[in-house]
Formats: C-alpha cells, structure tokens, sequence
C-alpha cells in the first residue's frame, strides 16, 4: 500500500489529504475510487475513515481521504463546518482525483460516515460525475435529525436557544457565537474515544444552523441509476436510524439498505466481519474495481 499526502485547492482554500493506492497497481492500469469523507469536525485520521480506505484498498480501490475545510491541516476558519461548503470541498476533491495516473475519472464513488455521508449523498445527488455511494450513519433530513438527537421538550428547547442566541450574537456582534460540540451532537461518553487528536471541539452557532437546514433527503432519488449503499447501526445512539431508513424510502433502485444490531455509529473502525462482508459483496455487485489497461 503507497500513501501520498497531497493538497488540492477547493474554492480557493488549500486542503490536505492522502491518496492510498493498492500494492501490485501497473502504471498503465486505472482502478475504480473512492472519496473518504469524515464525519463531524474530526479529520482524515478518524479511524473510521483510515479503516474505511484500508478495506477498500485491500479490494482494489484507490482512495482519498482528506480535512474538510476548517479541519485537520486544511485551511478555512478553524471550526467553521458549512454544509453546502462541504458539498464543495466534497466535488472539488472529485476534480483532483479525476487527474490521478491510476484513477479511472469515470469511476469515482464517495463514502462517509455520520456527518460526512450525508455530505456524500448530497453531493452523489447533485453531481453526476460521483458513480456511485456509499453512507454509514448517515441522515437526510438535518431538522429531524435533530430532534431525535434532543428528544426531549427540555433538550429541544436548550438547542432550539442555542440557535436562537447564535443568530442574535451574529446581528449584535457581527462575531459567531462558538458552542460546544457536544450541545450540536451529543454523543454518549463511551463512544467519544472514536474522535481523533485534533478533533474540533468548538463551532460558530452557523455550523448548527445549516446542518439544521440540510436536506439530502431532497437528492438522494436523483443518484439513480448510480448505486447507493446505506448502513446503519440499529440501536444508533448518535444519529438516529430512522434517517437512513427515510433515505432508503426516498432513493430509487438500485439502492440497499442494511442494518446492523451489533454495532455502534462507528461501524467502520469496529473492523466488523459482517459489514466488510456486506460492503464487498455490493461492491462486486454494483461498483467493481474493473481495472482498464492502457489509461482509457
């Protein structure tokens, strides 16, 4: 296995990633790819995501994983995780794998767990040079995931606040207001070992408010006949399941649905049997490596 770190530029923003490529790969083949997308303000480092591209690359796959913008060794205002701009960063990535030696530019996929799959259905949507996606824990629907996440009145009134204060902060001040992480997602403590060194704990209230307004819900019925994947722990305490399961209801074939009851949201970096076994069959099924001689 070879890693690159590279940068690419993404809405004038330098962005650092690493691009992994099998052992055994001849310089006149081109492989089928993916795009790791991390989940929220963590970084390419996340074992989800290390795992993520050791699995594909294990198959076959070339990957890139890389910082979102105001993440990791990105540039961007530290901490600043604008939905839509992410969908940028996400389809500039793209861009620059495209030109790679061993990459075929027609056969790229994206992948992401929590935060960065429903980056990754949303941009499978509306870019049709994504080929194909995949999502664990991923959500559509960014007000009703929300909801599940604060459940009660209580909780929903303390977020709902939040939001409120960060808008009148910004009116007031012209400065956002920077919030805990864990009052945007509350994650159980005896998951939060899975975020990596240098994960942002601090976000300007906006970070809130469009993830609140987010909806892959809306695209994710125009990713056919590109092949969607969905994973999703069953007894997910972070991102509720019901998300993937109204994405399934909202997509069009072909498009899988898999649930998991022994795992946690971070089902990636568990090294779970069952789940690679699950991901490489439709793989072989939906999106083969089909390396191509001759750089065609």
């Amino acid at each position: 296995m070879k890693d690159n770190r590279v940068t690419f530029d993404s809405d004038g923003l330098k962005l650092a990633g690493t691009v992994s490529v099998p052992d055994g790969l001849s310089s006149n083949q081109r492989r089928s790819a993916f795009i790791v997308m991390h989940g929220f303000g963590t970084n390419m480092e996340c074992g989800s995501e290390v795992q993520t591209s050791r699995m594909l690359n294990g198959l076959g796959y070339v990957t890139l994983r890389f910082d979102m913008r105001g993440c990791g060794l990105s540039e961007g205002d530290r901490g600043r995780v604008i939905c839509m701009e992410e969908v940028s960063d996400a389809s500039n990535a793209l861009t620059y794998l495209q030109t790679h030696p061993s990459v075929d530019p027609a056969r790229i996929g994206m992948v992401g767990s929590s935060f960065g799959a429903a980056v990754s259905v949303y941009a499978g949507g509306v870019n049709r040079r994504v080929a194909a996606v995949i999502s664990s824990g991923g959500w559509g629907n960014g007000e009703r995931k929300f909801r599940g996440q604060h459940p009660t009145p209580e909780a929903w009134k303390k977020f709902s606040d939040m939001l409120e204060r960060g808008k009148k902060h910004r009116a007031e001040t012209g400065q956002s207001l920077m919030v805990d992480r864990y009052d945007i997602v509350p994650i159980p403590a005896h998951l939060r070992a899975h975020l990596p060194a240098g994960s942002i704990e601090k976000f300007p209230a906006e970070t809130a408010q469009s993830m609140m307004e987010f909806m892959a819900d809306d695209v994710i019925g125009h990713i056919a006949p590109r092949p969607v994947l969905l994973l999703h722990s069953s007894v997910d305490t972070v991102t509720p399941t019901e998300q993937s399961i109204e994405m399934f209801k909202r997509a069009n074939q072909p498009c899988d649905l898999h649930l998991f009851a022994e795992t946690t949201h971070f089902m990636f970096a568990e090294n779970n049997t069952r789940v690679h076994t699950v991901v490489r069959d439709w793989l072989e099924k939906y999106f083969p490596v089909q390396g191509m001689a001759g750089g065609a």
